[in-house]
């Protein structure tokens, strides 16, 4: 839609020239045709070299933007993307059509469809699933019984997913009035499991808020696992059952969660490094180490802080 109908339903000040819109995205990957917005500091080096057509940002900050992209200001940049998201929500609604079915599949009678689905060859759909909209699954791929795949969410080939997994749910996130109301952003991005994927039963993989999720090849998810939206799970990574991974986390590959640890989000994990079981990792943690302990420190630290700590009480007793 135009920039300036976009404005006009998202009470913004009306553009001082107009352009056509297609998307919302981040600032280092929007592209001529796409809108962005700017709140936190820590961005600023991408404000300044962003591709977007316009960004919605407060009046201080649009002098670093980029010679030709067009500054909507407010002072709730945040508040104004929440309001702006739900105009490039998915259209959500029941009807569906029948699915582009590649060579020996099974479907079972009960599997819902929505509109514009894609199955690859020998893949095998059980009982009671819902595949939403545009979804993309491919060859040789089991989906176990009452697993949900949300519009959009792609599967890649060999693929496992035990039931009761929901795939591409929206993920937590909200903007906040002055007066204390929360405000929904409308998740856009998608979830994308790469090849070789297993998930667990009862996992939750949250699609992108902007951008995507993305798990990729090789990863194996246990049981009851939580991944928030925009997290990258690098390749042959392991996650135990329980762990919650926070928005924006980016794992590297062969990454290993144990059981019940978790994240904050927007932090990064290096390649080959290990949590221990119940470890709460803070901040980015560099690969080829294993960590334990909250908030997460090397594990052979975590042991001599616990002897430290064994001693002095037993000296107190």
């Amino acid at each position: 839609m135009l920039l300036s109908e976009i404005a006009s339903r998202s009470a913004l000040p009306l553009p001082e020239k107009d352009c056509e819109i297609e998307r919302l995205a981040t600032l280092d990957s929007a592209k001529e045709g796409e809108l962005s917005f700017f709140h936190s500091e820590k961005y600023l080096s991408q404000l300044s070299a962003t591709k977007a057509s316009a960004v919605i940002l407060e009046e201080r900050y649009a002098q670093r933007l980029p010679k030709g992209c067009i500054a909507l200001v407010t002072n709730e940049p945040y508040l104004k993307l929440a309001l702006v998201s739900a105009l490039f929500a998915h259209t959500l609604g029941v009807s569906s059509d029948e699915p582009l079915l590649a060579e020996g599949c099974e479907i079972d009678p009960s599997v819902r469809f929505g509109r514009a689905v894609k199955v690859g060859r020998g893949t095998v759909l059980m009982a009671g699933s819902y595949i939403g909209d545009g979804v993309e699954i491919g060859e040789d791929c089991v989906i176990h019984p009452n697993v949900t795949i949300y519009h959009g969410s792609r599967i890649g080939d060999r693929c496992t997913i035990h039931s009761g997994t929901v795939i591409g749910s929206d993920g937590y996130g909200f903007a906040h009035t002055a007066d204390g109301r929360h405000i929904k952003i409308h998740q856009l991005g998608n979830a994308i499991l790469e090849d070789d994927v297993e998930i667990g039963a009862n996992c939750c993989i949250d699609r992108g808020a902007i951008g995507d999720t993305v798990i990729r090849r090789g990863s194996k998810i246990d049981n009851l696992v939580q991944i928030g939206h925009n997290c990258d799970i690098g390749e042959n990574s392991l996650i135990v059952a329980q762990v919650g991974i926070s928005g924006s986390s980016i794992l590297g590959r062969n990454v290993v969660m144990g059981g019940q640890s978790a994240t904050a989000g927007h932090l990064k994990i290096g390649d080959f490094a290990t949590v221990a079981a119940r470890g709460g990792v803070t901040k980015s943690l560099e690969g080829g180490k294993i960590y334990g302990g909250f908030p997460a420190v090397e594990l052979r630290v975590w042991r001599r802080m616990q002897a430290a700590l064994s001693r002095l009480a037993k000296k107190r007793a």
